[in-house]
């Protein structure tokens, strides 16, 4: 309809009257009314789309993963589109890759290290096995230092000794403190009985405290047998136990040295061509890191053998002195001089029930 109104309007001729005005027809009013009818209802219809358009946008939201960069002016070519989406997609995917290939190189590093060291480890065993079952079987020879040797073999003896020593003074104090128990419990007997025989009374009454005062003597010689067997153990099972560590690590340093001298020794009596002379450089530098730390090592325990032996005869000294006084005072009855020798040593014994927690240290 708008077509036709139009083209109509297009062919329409403009009367002029005599004074040179345009004529007012009833077709011109037609159609003026009917243009201004068609614009608004085309006015109308756009803004109830408008309406329309922004609802669905405030409901649903702009994807931005579908939002197109535009190049160029406005009315250009589609070929200036370029989504947003496959921008962030080559990105997203650089990234992956990337953090993905450093995981990857990271990953392979510590497999090959560990690979490496796997590998030294099986060739430094299998050179110390060959080194160890020739030596058994003598057919290698092995590094000898005798006069250390001599001290390792005198100090493994000491320490056999001195775990005797300690397994007996532990069993001592068992049977003492049963016997200690065993007259606490007889002296009570004796006290109940002094109370409820009265024609005994004096007998019991004397039993009674004759048992109380050896029962008090018996604690404080347990005191002084249990700092005698504190020492001992602490020289035994650690001092001592220290040293053979040390000297353990020394025989294993010997070993390996031994096995790389010997495959040094190996390697110069074979061919001299260019592949031989590096492998005998290899094998040099290796026997030379082993020998550095065999030689340390030998150090370490013929200083530790020293300073062992000078704490060791300062300990025993103190403590065996400790031990006669002690028993010779309790056996002769002089209670005075065992809480003196106790004190000489700096003994303290534990008032009963001390070994219990308190209540707020159970909290």
């Amino acid at each position: 309809m708008t077509d036709s109104i139009m083209s109509k309007a297009a062919t329409m001729e403009i009367p002029i009257n005599s004074n040179g005005d345009t004529g007012t027809l009833p077709e011109d009013d037609s159609l003026e009314q009917a243009a201004k009818l068609q614009w608004s209802l085309d006015e109308k219809v756009g803004s109830s789309r408008g309406t329309r358009d922004l609802q669905q946008v405030m409901v649903s939201g702009p994807n931005l993963n579908e939002t197109s960069i535009v190049s160029g002016g406005y009315g250009g070519t589609a070929e200036g589109i370029i989504p947003t989406s496959s921008i962030k997609g080559s990105n997203m995917h650089h990234s992956s890759s990337s953090s993905s290939m450093t995981a990857e190189e990271t990953t392979r590093g510590v497999a090959v290290e560990k690979l490496e060291t796997m590998k030294k480890w099986g060739l430094n065993t299998y050179k110390c096995t060959k080194q160890m079952i020739s030596e058994r079987f003598g057919r290698g020879s092995r590094t000898v230092d005798l006069e250390l040797e001599a001290q390792i073999e005198v100090l493994r003896d000491t320490k056999r000794k001195y775990e005797n020593v300690l397994r007996l003074a532990r069993a001592l104090t068992n049977h003492f403190y049963n016997m200690v128990q065993t007259q606490h419990a007889l002296g009570d007997t004796f006290a109940d009985l002094s109370q409820k025989s009265p024609e005994l009374r004096d007998e019991f009454g004397y039993n009674a405290e004759t048992q109380k005062l050896l029962c008090k003597n018996g604690e404080t010689l347990l005191g002084a047998i249990n700092f005698f067997v504190s020492s001992i153990n602490t020289l035994v099972n650690k001092t001592m136990e220290d040293t053979l560590m040390t000297i353990k690590m020394y025989e294993n340093a010997r070993l390996e040295f031994d096995a790389y001298r010997s495959d040094l020794e190996e390697l110069s009596m074979g061919p001299r061509d260019a592949v031989a002379m590096a492998r005998i450089d290899a094998a040099q530098q290796q026997y030379q890191v082993q020998k550095d730390k065999y030689e340390r090592l030998r150090s370490d325990v013929t200083i530790k053998l020293k300073f062992l032996e000078e704490n060791k005869v300062k300990v025993m000294h103190k403590q065996l002195l400790l031990f006669h006084n002690a028993i010779s005072a309790y056996f002769a009855g002089n209670q005075q001089q065992l809480e003196q020798t106790l004190k000489q040593f700096n003994i303290k014994l534990r008032p009963p029930g001390a070994d219990k927690p308190s209540w707020l240290e159970e909290q």
